[in-house]
């Protein structure tokens, strides 16, 4: 019984990587970007939610089911650092690296899965 609550504490004080993953499909050049402060659970819930027709962004789950799943790779694109002094990657640092790639990749439309800006005024 000790050794099991041993695991349990010990899998709970894991830090587990933290960053950005990118659903790419390969066959049209289209790409999906996420942000995740559990990459490995980010990871296999996105692979999770387009097995089983689930996922939120429709027309990714449209292309997923018309390609088949060996048409898309899902990955680590850039993996987050915890600020010094800290054990954990802030969920401000991940959506504001997030909103840097999105604006710099642009991926909407013909590019990717993501909606793109409204104009401002």
């Amino acid at each position: 019984m000790n050794d099991r609550k041993d695991l349990i504490r010990a899998y709970k004080e894991t830090v587990q990587p933290a960053g950005i993953y990118v659903v790419r499909n390969t066959a049209e050049g289209k790409l999906l970007l996420g942000a995740s402060r559990n990459l490995p659970a980010g990871l296999n819930s996105q692979r999770a939610q387009l097995r089983f027709g689930g996922h939120r962004n429709h027309s990714l789950q449209a292309d997923w089911n018309r390609l088949g799943e060996d048409a898309f790779t899902i990955e680590v694109y850039e993996e987050l650092k915890p600020a010094a002094g800290s054990r954990e990657v802030r969920q401000e640092d991940l959506e504001a690296l997030l909103a840097l790639l999105v604006a710099d990749l642009r991926p909407w439309d013909e590019r990717g899965y993501h909606t793109p800006p409204r104009p401002q005024p």
